[in-house]
């Protein structure tokens, strides 16, 4: 094999505790704001902040000044065609679904759209009507949703976005992934052309699937073929778009084109009478006067409301998330959804009266306020996937699809009249193929990562199963659990050194190592807390191979029997140390009333020698043997310590001390170690000189006080230099000093103690 040359570097510096460290090198006394600064400077306005507020609450003019005309302007055309005519036939779906008039559909899916252009970060989600939220508006008590509105603005107000740190990719990507599921089925009974009630809560993805089988075979041909003809042509040409859009200029707006030319042969052939065809119908023309709320049913209906301002935000932020991803761009958690503040609302009916529910639009004249019928506005998972896979580039798409929605609105609604549902179906269940391809990173997660493929799977089945609120509380509680798990039981290892280098790495993992004898080092990777201290406590005593309270006990009572022992006579001292004299039976016997005594230090007081625990004791007395005489700590990775930690972590280092073990901690934070002097760690037996910056350094201090039987001083496997080179003994390099005593080093190096 060909070698290659290793760079090298050699370092020449004291060994450095962290007391003499601090002594050597002055600190820089920095002045830690206050409260009262902090709420000052929140509170002060200047140019800077109020633009940086402005674009905060209006994100449109951060992306307009960057906006590349040539380049997306004709993608987000045609983006917006094909979402808008979506938003118009999942509007009036949606609105059948839900048992509604249709042009309430229409509604959402213009207003909220609108607000959005103008306060959303994401450039490429769609707001409306989202099936999950449709869902709970049917089944809800009361169908007011007003206070969704107020929940939601109560969200956006109080900076909640910061949430949205606790849903991992992981997370997102199985909760999406069941949102299609979700949207898949719903679409079901408009491909087969069946009439099926809308369920929500546990189970109704089953019992909407059994309602669908049970009566499979009233199926209308007519809609299947149709549904089955669109889901085709536009897969395969999406597929086209994908594979040569570097060649297109824009992708190919199939779902325009057979939209179209599915009303113009629904017409030609009267689908609705020959073949019994479910079409969307009549649309009236115009928009409905804007009313007030009705801020009375506020308590009437804040229980339904909450959850589903939780699960719209999830949705938003969560597919929001997806796109900001794929297209590098930054969205923000407190306004990825203007719902948060703007958007709610929706429309519902109980006991045979029509309830009329708002979406909120905030505007900028006078501050006005005006509410118009409307659905509770989420994202509209199927419409954001079209906006995205027809090209679209930023929220001019989105802009443009409310336009035809406008205009459908008020002048060409009755041209989609003859429009059969079952291509709406067709339409919204081939965009979701990018969601539910997700499912492909279960095996990776599997090999990689288990915790994160539980965290999936649990979020998956759970939000399909029990329904998108459920299934979020479910996948969280999952997510936080791993979290708990992976930093109550961490992965603590024994380090040893690489030979000749001043790194150390686990023992288990390399062959070239060097393990001084007496000497442990343990490394937790986590930070320490009040669950798992024990473990923590339990996995030292296991590096040491130890316990050291047992340990200490067993030799207080054996100091007890020698001190029994001597006052009857039965022990002498010689010059070999202590001498049993008697040859009859000892019996050890032990003062019950003092039993807390034995947890205390060793006192060797009333005692003419100091017992050695390592050697063979007098009257057969057994005491567990502690070949350990130094024990370094690795604190590089724990980054907190609690008050239970604190108390913890300082009984077993008085445990071990007590049992003449020397513990060192090395590369611990600053702020742990302030907030260790603020506790009153520190005392007559756990020092603060035991800190030393690194593990070599503490290593190197251990092995001077603790050499090698029969060799000089070991300083490290670093290369050691004399301030006055002419000292330095080379005949150890060159006889071989250093490997006949020091194996581990290589022969060029120097380890002669100056």
């Amino acid at each position: 094999k060909k070698r290659v040359k290793m760079k090298q570097y050699v370092v020449t510096r004291p060994l450095y505790s962290e007391d003499a460290f601090t002594d050597a090198h002055e600190k820089i006394h920095r002045h830690h704001k206050t409260v009262r600064h902090h709420v000052k400077q929140y509170f002060t306005c200047d140019l800077k902040r109020t633009k940086n507020a402005a674009l905060s609450l209006l994100p449109f003019i951060g992306w307009m000044r960057i906006y590349q005309l040539k380049e997306w302007l004709l993608s987000d055309i045609v983006s917006g065609v094909s979402t808008g005519l979506v938003a118009v036939l999942q509007g009036l779906a949606y609105s059948l679904l839900a048992s509604l008039p249709p042009w309430y559909g229409l509604f959402t899916a213009f207003f909220p759209v609108i607000v959005y252009f103008f306060l959303g970060t994401s450039r490429h989600i769609s707001v409306g009507k989202y099936c999950a939220c449709v869902l709970l508006i049917i089944f809800a008590s009361m169908a007011y949703l007003f206070p969704l509105l107020l929940s939601q603005l109560a969200m956006g107000l109080l900076q909640v976005g910061f949430i949205v740190m606790y849903l991992s990719d992981t997370l997102v990507s199985g909760f999406t992934t069941a949102a299609a599921v979700h949207i898949l089925v719903s679409q079901l009974k408009f491909v087969l052309g069946l009439v099926v009630p809308g369920l929500s809560g546990p189970l109704s993805i089953v019992y909407t699937l059994e309602k669908i089988f049970v009566q499979i075979e009233k199926t209308n041909m007519c809609d299947l073929v149709t549904s089955i003809l669109i889901m085709v042509v536009v897969f395969i040409v999406k597929e086209i778009n994908d594979r040569y859009k570097a060649k297109l200029p824009v992708p190919i707006p199939i779902e325009v084109i057979m939209t179209v030319i599915a009303c113009g042969v629904s017409y030609a052939f009267n689908f609705r009478v020959n073949y019994k065809v479910d079409v969307v119908g009549r649309i009236p023309v115009g928009y409905e006067s804007p009313i007030a709320p009705n801020i009375q049913i506020f308590g009437q209906t804040a229980a339904e409301a909450f959850p589903m301002a939780i699960v719209g935000f999830a949705v938003a932020f969560s597919v929001a998330k997806v796109y900001s991803v794929k297209h590098d761009y930054i969205i923000d958690g407190n306004q990825v959804s203007p719902k948060t503040r703007t958007l709610g609302g929706g429309v519902g009916r109980q006991g045979g009266t029509e309830k009329c529910v708002y979406c909120c639009l905030l505007t900028n004249i006078n501050g006005s306020r005006t509410s118009f019928k409307s659905f509770a506005a989420s994202t509209a998972l199927s419409r954001s996937a079209v906006q995205e896979s027809t090209g679209g580039k930023t929220q001019i798409a989105g802009l443009l699809s409310a336009l035809i929605v406008m205009v459908v609105t008020l002048a060409i609604g009755f041209l989609l009249e003859p429009l059969p549902k079952s291509v709406l179906g067709a339409v919204v269940i081939v965009n979701l193929k990018g969601m539910l391809m997700q499912i492909r990173e279960v095996p990776y997660l599997w090999r990689r990562d288990r915790p994160d493929c539980v965290v999936w799977l649990v979020t998956c089945l759970a939000s399909i199963l029990l329904g998108l609120d459920l299934g979020l509380a479910v996948g969280l509680g999952i997510e936080l659990l791993t979290v708990v798990f992976r930093a109550q039981f961490p992965r603590c290892s024994v380090l040893a050194n690489i030979t000749g280098t001043d790194i150390y790495k686990d023992r288990k993992d390399y062959m070239s190592i060097y393990e001084p004898e007496g000497v442990k080092i343990f490394r937790i990777p986590s930070p320490i807390f009040f669950a798992n201290i024990d473990f923590f406590r339990g996995k030292l005593v296991e590096a040491v191979g130890f316990n050291p309270l047992r340990v200490l006990r067993k030799r207080n009572k054996a100091l007890r029997t020698i001190r029994k022992l001597l006052k009857k006579g039965k022990l002498q001292m010689t010059s070999k140390g202590l001498l049993l004299t008697s040859s009859g039976p000892i019996e050890e016997s032990e003062d019950e009333s003092n039993m807390e005594d034995l947890d205390q230090p060793t006192d060797f007081k009333e005692l003419p020698v100091q017992v050695n625990w390592n050697s063979e004791l007098p009257a057969n007395i057994q005491v567990p043997r502690v070949d350990v005489h130094s024990l370094i700590l690795d604190f590089s990775a724990v980054s907190f310590l609690d008050i239970s930690a604190l108390k913890g972590l300082k009984a077993a280092l008085k445990e071990l001390i007590r049992v003449e073990v020397e513990v060192y901690i090395v590369a611990c934070d600053a702020y742990i170690k302030k907030k260790l002097h603020s506790c009153k760690f520190f005392d007559d037996e756990v020092k603060s000189s035991m800190f030393f910056l690194t593990l070599h350094d503490a290593m190197l201090h251990v092995l001077e006080k603790h050499p090698i039987r029969g060799a000089k001083p070991y300083l490290g496997p670093h290369r050691f230099i004399h301030r006055n080179l002419s000292h330095c003994c080379e005949s150890c390099c060159l006889t071989g000093y250093n490997n006949r005593h020091y194996p581990w080093q290589p022969m060029q190096w120097c380890v002669k103690f100056a």
